[in-house]
């Protein structure tokens, strides 16, 4: 790795695998920072609290909100655990919620995937449906249960593009795109400052940003990492978040 790419900041979710805890992040968010957005992935442990966030935020070029198997925990957005069957991580929720609220402050590049979008959305104040498929205006926006990773994973609606936005100046000025759908929870009040990027043809909120014409704080609820380098709109996106970190550091360092 060049010693000039940016560090971007990558928040661990936290796993027992037997006995023992681990921080951890996949490894497709990894690949898609180092081969597309040229980026140094630097991994943040789920400390929370006690997470020197201003020291970690000093030293990176941008944050990058993974997805997660776990949700949110509903209090941190003013509602009562619905499915206590569902995994949390409430470590990452204290980690990551403080971490967003900050490099807002700062304008530090933000990019949030999945669940890394619906923290964006809850550190802004927003809350969020606890499980979109149990309304009867919005269709199943969950991955094929039980089917493997590569149609889980695949086509699965159209989204369409704000006018003028943001997400439609990195994808070259097209109206809509195609994505896929792994995800059981949603937006439901959009949080303070934010704008709606793409939605999709129920009128879920697919993607956001914070307003500011001269910031990248970017979060999408489709999964661009999955086989990135196949994908044009993922090329386009990681790209994008690359040049947005690369531009940051070069502020900090001249």
């Amino acid at each position: 790795m060049n010693s000039v790419s940016p560090i971007v900041g990558v928040p661990c979710c936290t796993k027992f695998i037997g006995e023992h805890d681990f921080h951890v992040v996949g490894g497709k968010y990894i690949r898609a920072l180092t081969d597309i957005a040229g980026c140094a992935p630097v991994l943040i442990p789920a400390l929370g609290a006690s997470l020197d966030v201003a020291r970690m935020l000093n030293m990176v070029d941008g944050l990058l909100l993974t997805g997660s198997v776990s949700n949110i925990e509903p209090a941190r957005y003013g509602k009562s655990l619905l499915d206590d069957t569902l995994p949390q991580d409430v470590e990452r929720d204290e980690t990551n919620l403080t971490l967003v609220q900050e490099a807002i402050r700062r304008g530090v590049p933000v990019f949030g995937i999945c669940r890394g979008f619906q923290e964006l959305n809850v550190a802004m104040g927003g809350s969020l449906h606890q499980a979109v498929h149990g309304l009867s205006e919005m269709q199943d926006h969950r991955g094929a249960e039980g089917q493997p990773a590569e149609i889980q994973y695949g086509p699965a609606h159209v989204v369409q593009l704000a006018p003028g936005g943001k997400l439609q100046s990195i994808f070259l000025g097209v109206e809509q795109i195609t994505v896929n759908s792994v995800h059981g929870q949603g937006i439901d009040q959009l949080g303070e400052q934010l704008d709606v990027e793409a939605t999709a043809p129920d009128g879920l909120i697919e993607a956001i940003r914070v307003r500011g014409k001269d910031r990248f704080a970017l979060a999408v609820q489709w999964h661009p990492e999955w086989r990135a380098s196949e994908n044009q709109e993922s090329r386009l996106l990681f790209s994008a978040f690359g040049d947005a970190c690369r531009q940051y550091r070069q502020s900090r360092v001249s």
